[in-house]
């Protein structure tokens, strides 16, 4: 099976921006026994402009471009540092991918990033992809991670998307304001009704929010492959996802009703 599984800043790092060392370490073990199993593993990781903002000690995520940019400049390279040494303590090598819109929007370039996609996954390297949060301004930018991981996916013919966040899933309310909201476990059709559920950004650190991933799951299933928003919290959920058990919220490909 050829998963892509994207992590969000939330489930990365503490509201400090500083690396959870521990969950990050489960995440990379969890990954490389999957690939051991013998799946092909696509890693989409944000969190550059957080672990920037971590090291460079800034007090909060800044709101203009030209800092934002910084802290992903200084954040990339910790966070590549941390995945290759990581990744390496389980004989795995790890490749970066920086993209922007612009590498989907061209078909050349589109091109060009799938047949190193294909190739790095023939030579058994696990893609770590991120968004180029240095160079990527509102008119290049894809915007989020969940929306970049579902274009992976679907570039590289997955056969399923995994996001791991900060939330077990979709619920009818937002169960922090309304502990009666209901849990959503399967959902075969993106209907307006399931649209109307998506709330607002997600953490202070990060950009997405219930939105995003809903739009990741319409680009996936449209694509014919599943896609599963459930909790980072415990990396080792992964196990049952890829086995198909009832984990987070499963969107159903089209075709496979």
């Amino acid at each position: 099976m050829r998963i892509t599984v994207k992590v969000g800043t939330s489930t990365l790092a503490y509201p400090t921006g500083r690396l959870n060392i521990r969950r990050v370490e489960k995440l990379v073990k969890v990954l490389s026994d999957l690939k051991n199993a013998g799946h092909e593993i696509v890693f989409v990781s944000s969190g550059a402009i957080a672990m920037g903002v971590g090291k460079m000690q800034l007090r909060e995520r800044p709101s203009d471009t030209a800092t934002k940019q910084a802290a992903a400049a200084v954040g990339q390279c910790e966070l590549m540092y941390t995945y290759d040494r990581m990744f390496a303590e389980y004989n795995h090598i790890a490749a970066q991918i920086l993209l922007t819109r612009a590498d989907f929007d061209h078909d050349d370039r589109r091109m060009n990033l799938e047949n190193t996609l294909f190739r790095l996954l023939e030579l058994d390297v696990i893609p770590v992809i991120n968004e180029n949060d240095t160079i990527a301004t509102d008119e290049f930018s894809v915007g989020d991670n969940d929306t970049l991981a579902a274009i992976v996916a679907r570039c590289i013919k997955s056969d399923l998307l995994v996001l791991l966040s900060d939330i077990d899933g979709l619920y009818t309310e937002d169960p922090h304001k309304n502990k009666s909201a209901r849990f959503i476990s399967r959902v075969e059709t993106i209907t307006p009704e399931i649209e109307a559920l998506a709330g607002g950004s997600g953490s202070t650190l990060g950009t997405g929010g219930m939105a995003t991933k809903l739009h990741a799951a319409q680009l996936a299933t449209q694509a014919g492959f599943d896609m599963v928003i459930t909790n980072g919290a415990r990396p080792e959920v992964l196990y049952d996802i890829v086995e198909g058990k009832p984990v987070g919220t499963r969107f159903i490909g089209e075709g496979k009703l």
